[in-house]
């Protein structure tokens, strides 16, 4: 007899299970057999982000307990675009975009998923959807799907209450559908996951397989990552910390999970990261006797952090961290860690040639905005208020050139204790103040 938990219970018990269609059911069969099962990722952006990140982790689970995921990259129904949770239509995209995108997804899914081989499979419902005619569509998976059935999704009517839905976005939960019933036929798919959001969508997949094949496939959801306002958290709600380096650096991907609420980061360390229970426990137990000492808020960001930039863009945003907050001077720092650092911080652009050849520290300080005059400048640098990348500054004859830039282009000037202005290096002809 194993202790090994049944993966129900494992993704239950970090927070992964909000429905299941015949739990029982399901339970015996992943008990009994290696299922295979299909999450679905829809390229509307070049990358994923935290909140995809919710279904991944989910699917790892599922992966590490003997199960094969299926990752669908959708380039058909992402021409088109799921209208669930929406109040508008989505934006069509170009297929050179759309190819871009995909390509982010592929290697943003190889993260934490094994898709290579027997391990798992990468697909994309273009290629079975592309192919098919509109009328073999109609004949073929239209005629099994009830309009009655399609209307009564709590996504379509509110978007028919709210004035209008096309027929191409009502036409998407018949496409995502089909994706089921297709794994099925030709991968011996049984189980679709999703966020909670996607309930309609995969039980319409779930009743086309049983009406097309005779099939029972079984359907798995997790709670959507929200922001504080309740709102979906992700791109369209302007927040997204994105997976992709270029996009959200190592530091602003720490900095977003070590700023996790005193109420989010135990159901965080659940979520995102592979700690197990009892460790997860003992941290939270620690913290709940101190939370001050943010000691679950650090281990949280340092092993969020390893899953997707490994152990070096852990170092590399510790050691920002370390500098960013300490009174260390900023000194070959990175470009994209000082934006994110100061992402609130008032900037300007200096031409490169010009900071070249030098730029008075009290005359740069007034046309940043940092002072109203060098005369205040003067008075600010005399009173020790005035660092330079952290370091204070007292020779207020000083001339700041590129050798003063904190990372390849940028400078930090700072007033009083916590009031920074950055100056950016350009080599486009910058307009006169």
């Amino acid at each position: 007899m194993t202790d090994t938990p049944h993966v129900l219970d494992t993704l239950r018990t970090r927070g992964f299970v909000h429905d299941v269609t015949d739990e029982p059911a399901l339970r015996d069969l992943l008990a009994t057999e290696r299922v295979s099962f299909y999450v679905g990722f829809d390229p509307t952006a070049s990358a994923l982000h935290v909140g995809s990140l919710v279904g991944m982790m989910a699917m790892a689970h599922l992966q590490r307990a003997g199960h094969r995921p299926i990752a669908l990259a959708g380039g058909a129904t992402g021409r088109i675009g799921d209208p669930t949770g929406r109040d508008a239509e989505r934006e069509v995209m170009d297929e050179r975009r759309l190819e871009a995108n995909l390509a982010g997804i592929r290697r943003d899914l190889s993260l934490v998923l094994d898709l290579d081989g027997e391990a798992g499979a990468l697909v994309d419902n273009h290629d079975w959807t592309g192919p098919v005619s509109f009328l073999d569509f109609l004949r073929d998976v239209g005629s099994h799907v009830p309009v009655s059935a399609m209307l009564a999704r709590e996504s379509v009517t509110r978007r028919l209450e709210q004035g209008g839905l096309t027929f191409a976005e009502l036409s998407y939960q018949l496409l995502q559908a089909n994706d089921f019933a297709h794994l099925y036929e030709a991968q011996g798919c049984r189980l679709q996951g999703g966020g909670s959001d996607q309930w309609g969508n995969i039980t319409a997949g779930i009743d086309l397989t049983r009406r097309m094949h005779g099939a029972q496939v079984f359907g798995l959801t997790w709670p959507l990552l929200l922001t504080s306002d309740g709102r979906k958290f992700g791109k369209s709600a302007g927040n997204a910390v994105w997976l992709d380096a270029d996009l959200t650096s190592p530091y602003g991907y720490y900095q977003y999970f070590v700023n996790a609420t005193d109420a989010d980061v135990a159901a965080w360390l659940k979520l995102f990261t592979f700690l197990s229970p009892d460790e997860i426990e003992e941290v939270a137990r620690d913290h709940r006797a101190d939370p001050s000492a943010r000691t679950a808020q650090r281990l949280l960001a340092r092993e969020a952090t390893r899953i997707v930039h490994g152990d070096d863009g852990v170092e590399a945003a510790e050691g920002a961290t370390a500098v960013l907050f300490g009174d260390d001077q900023f000194v070959g720092m990175d470009d994209a860690v000082l934006a994110d650092a100061f992402a609130e911080a008032p900037s300007v652009e200096v031409e490169r040639a010009r900071l070249e050849g030098g730029i008075g520290l009290l005359a740069l300080l007034t046309e940043v905005g940092a002072t109203t005059s060098n005369s205040q400048a003067r008075q600010q640098v005399r009173q020790g208020a005035i660092r330079v990348n952290n370091a204070v500054v007292a020779d207020e004859r000083r001339t700041l050139t590129t050798a003063d830039l904190a990372s390849p282009t940028t400078l930090v000037l700072r007033v009083g204790k916590r009031r920074y202005h950055l100056v950016r290096v350009t080599d486009v002809p910058v307009s006169a103040p």
